[in-house]
């Protein structure tokens, strides 16, 4: 089967690319596509989250595995798109470039037989340029209570004199 997808940058402007690509690949598969849809060079880490119908961050499926446990994050190249996506789990979040944030919403549109003669992955549809620099990205956290236990309100608490007291070697850097 090929899968149709709609990739859209955040961004103000329209700016998105229509893909097909085969349902047997693999996300790392549909990461290089991306890339090469939107004429990066590919130079930066990237993740993939299965997202939800109101594109919330779920589960990260990331270009390498960076953790300290081998095996503890699910890695692109070992997740094939038929067993990440399917018609009732359409959305993924597509992060890259870390430092800049390129942040992209795709969503499975399609499921079709393959076309004879067509070779996939490939390019459907183009629409806008990219921006030189990346979208702002502004980051809200909806109830500030929630994002800080009570040992990191403690920790936040200190006085400037208390570093002394924080055991740092005397040459740590």
């Amino acid at each position: 089967m090929v899968y149709r997808f709609r990739v859209i940058l955040d961004t103000d402007e329209d700016v998105f690319r229509d893909i097909e690509i085969e349902a047997s690949d693999n996300l790392e598969d549909l990461h290089n596509v991306i890339l090469q849809s939107f004429g990066f060079e590919g130079q930066e880490m990237a993740s993939f989250y299965v997202s939800n119908e109101k594109w919330e961050q779920g589960e990260e499926i990331a270009l390498f595995d960076m953790d300290d446990k081998p095996g503890a994050v699910r890695v692109m190249s070992e997740n094939r798109l038929e067993d990440t996506v399917w018609r009732e789990q359409t959305r993924l979040l597509y992060i890259y470039d870390y430092l800049n944030m390129w942040t992209f919403m795709v969503e499975l549109a399609d499921i079709v037989e393959p076309e004879d003669g067509q070779s996939y992955p490939n390019l459907m549809y183009v629409e806008g340029q990219i921006p030189a620099i990346a979208p702002e990205r502004e980051f809200i956290i909806e109830d500030i209570d929630d994002a800080f236990s009570e040992e990191d309100e403690d920790v936040m608490d200190l006085d400037p004199e208390d570093y002394d007291t924080l055991d740092f070697d005397e040459n740590w850097n």
